[in-house]
């Protein structure tokens, strides 16, 4: 082969490898990040730590960027055998709790998940968790996507 073949045939196989890496570029998910970024965000999470084992209660406030209604529908903690949805609902002078299956977060809206409504219900923790320590918990999604979300345990007195 002369070395001008040699050359040519050089360049064309360089060339065949940039376009090659650009298209793995483009077709890794980063690429699609629009599509697999989580509509929902949060933040403010914390649990209400109870002493001698008793069940904590788990909040946030959930951010839906997206255009359409988000349910949540599950909720799990590699810090808790149990992770439970629930809403606190008043009967005239009594309240109760009642388990949820879902939660919707409203699309380009909020939702709290805070005391005298819906909560987390913790329950058999795997291990000692005391105030200061940090719960994680993966929430799940009806669009599919999953959120990782730290929350703080504070004390009772710590949120009055």
């Amino acid at each position: 082969m002369s070395m001008k073949r040699q050359t040519i045939a050089t360049r064309a196989a360089t060339l065949t490898a940039v376009l090659f890496s650009v298209g793995l570029l483009f077709s890794t998910p980063a690429a699609y990040a629009g599509s697999t970024t989580p509509a929902v965000t949060a933040s403010n999470a914390w649990v209400r730590w109870l002493p001698n084992g008793l069940p904590a209660a788990g909040y946030v406030t959930l951010k839906n960027n997206g255009d359409k209604n988000v349910d949540l529908t599950e909720a799990t903690s590699p810090d808790y055998d149990m992770v439970m949805l629930h809403q606190t609902v008043s009967n005239g002078s009594t309240q109760q709790m009642v388990m949820v299956d879902k939660v919707t977060v409203p699309a380009h809206g909020t939702r709290a998940i805070a005391p005298g409504g819906y909560h987390f219900m913790l329950e058999q923790a795997k291990h000692a968790i005391k105030v200061g320590d940090t719960v994680h918990m993966t929430l799940d999604f009806s669009d599919g996507s999953k959120l990782d979300v730290p929350f703080t345990v504070k004390s009772p007195a710590q949120v009055q």
